[in-house]
């Protein structure tokens, strides 16, 4: 069933086409998507934000933020913090959720494993570099003036703390297999 009308005449068909006037198959695969827009601009998200400010942040319209904001509420990536200006946030229960489970797809269990071992020696490092047990419980300024150290140094190394504490939790998260995780494993064929 061929239609006349897709078919080139024999004008258009003598000359080459313009590849160069294509697009390149990056830039249509690369998530110029109105959804990939908006799902970054919400995982972007720091603070609560109105639909208007997702909008702008993901460069489109804002009946189309409600609309997906909508969506990634009931999705759970997005959580609504107020009715009146609706204002929403990223989920970061989530996020967490979606790093434990490309830790699993990408790394083997001994990898894992591994990094923890390395994660867990940074934060003992850490207690001992502070004499502390916790990153909270540093006084960055303190620090900074009894050991003639910046504040920024000091500030650097304690955020490094906390990071590595984030990623012992992530790992030891990816490697747990109790019944929290039943909805993650495949069912039994």
């Amino acid at each position: 069933m061929d239609d006349p009308e897709q078919r080139a005449s024999a004008e258009e068909r003598a000359d080459p086409p313009d590849f160069g006037a294509l697009v390149p198959l990056d830039e249509v695969v690369r998530g110029d998507r109105t959804r990939d827009d908006f799902y970054e601009a919400v995982l972007a998200l720091d603070s609560p934000a109105t639909a208007s400010e997702v909008a702008g942040r993901a460069g489109h319209g804002v009946d189309a933020a409600r609309e997906y904001l909508d969506w990634f509420e009931r999705m759970g990536i997005a959580t609504r913090v107020t009715e009146s200006p609706a204002t929403y946030e990223r989920n970061q229960a989530y996020l967490n959720w979606r790093r434990v489970q490309r830790l699993r797809e990408e790394y083997p269990r001994e990898r894992l494993v591994e990094l923890l071992q390395t994660e867990s020696d940074r934060i003992e490092t850490f207690r001992s570099e502070f004499d502390a047990r916790s990153p909270d419980a540093v006084s960055i300024t303190a620090v900074a003036e009894s050991t003639d150290r910046t504040v920024e140094d000091v500030w650097e190394r304690v955020s490094a703390w906390r990071t590595a504490r984030r990623r012992v939790a992530l790992l030891e998260r990816a490697l747990a297999s109790g019944a929290d995780d039943a909805a993650d494993q495949p069912s039994p064929a």
